[in-house]
């Protein structure tokens, strides 16, 4: 077993943590890093979280290709996020390509190389604090505490995704529905397909806006993965769809 963790995650944060604003007034001002404080803080939390899963002997790094492939379903997604990686940052991880095993999959996000991996070899613990992970069947420790996700509860936080939208990735949802309202609505309606494209319908909008979305709120698994290609199976709910909640 292993732990698969979003090594995305850890590595900025450090290499963020290592950076040092050097002003010198007027118009100019640098920002320096230590590139032992970003490598040295990044082994050391990966370190104490093999710690913490001392059953698990292996560790496999998830990284985001340069590449996205929701980029050509929704050009504007995560448009926003415009700042460069911090300093160190693509150094930090080719040093720990030479040191651990790393897995950075062509067009894909460490989320859904995550996913995919997680379902083509189950048992094994996604490590990773980001909520989108809850719709991977499997043991998921955010780094606080460990869930297990079945996988009706991860096709419904899908539909919930696919409702409320992701401000933090830069696509939004359903007007005024958030994540609890639309938990209230499904638990009301059902967990359907026909409940989303209702939603988004009582609101002006329509079932191709709403496939848009669930195709970007989508993590993929193996079953939405076509190896030989290396390319994604994008999302195509029958009408019919539903998930037993």
């Amino acid at each position: 077993m292993e732990l698969l963790i979003d090594a995305d995650y850890i590595v900025y944060k450090n290499c963020a943590a290592a950076e040092t604003e050097l002003d010198f007034g007027e118009d100019v001002i640098l920002v320096t890093s230590n590139f032992s404080d970003a490598y040295n803080a990044t082994t050391k939390e990966l370190t104490k979280l093999k710690d913490e899963f001392g059953s698990f002997p292996d560790i496999k790094l998830f990284f985001s290709d340069t590449k996205n492939f929701r980029k050509k379903i929704a050009p504007s997604y995560k448009g926003h996020r415009n700042r460069k990686k911090p300093c160190g940052y693509k150094r930090v991880i080719n040093k720990l390509k030479t040191e651990f095993d790393v897995v950075i999959m062509p067009t894909l996000e460490a989320d859904d190389a995550m996913g995919i991996y997680a379902t083509q070899y189950p048992g094994n613990v996604i490590v990773s604090p980001d909520k989108d992970m809850k719709q991977i069947p499997g043991t998921l420790y955010n780094l606080d505490e460990k869930f297990t996700i079945t996988s009706d509860s991860g096709r419904a936080w899908h539909l919930i995704q696919c409702l409320s939208g992701d401000q933090t990735d830069g696509y939004s949802g359903v007007p005024g529905i958030g994540v609890k309202r639309a938990q209230t609505l499904f638990d009301k309606e059902g967990y359907s397909w026909k409940t989303v494209v209702k939603a988004f319908k009582d609101k002006g909008l329509n079932e191709y806006d709403a496939i848009m979305n669930a195709r970007l709120a989508k993590i993929l698994t193996i079953d939405d993965y076509d190896t030989e290609k290396q390319e994604p199976i994008l999302w195509t709910p029958s009408p019919d769809y539903e998930v037993n909640c």
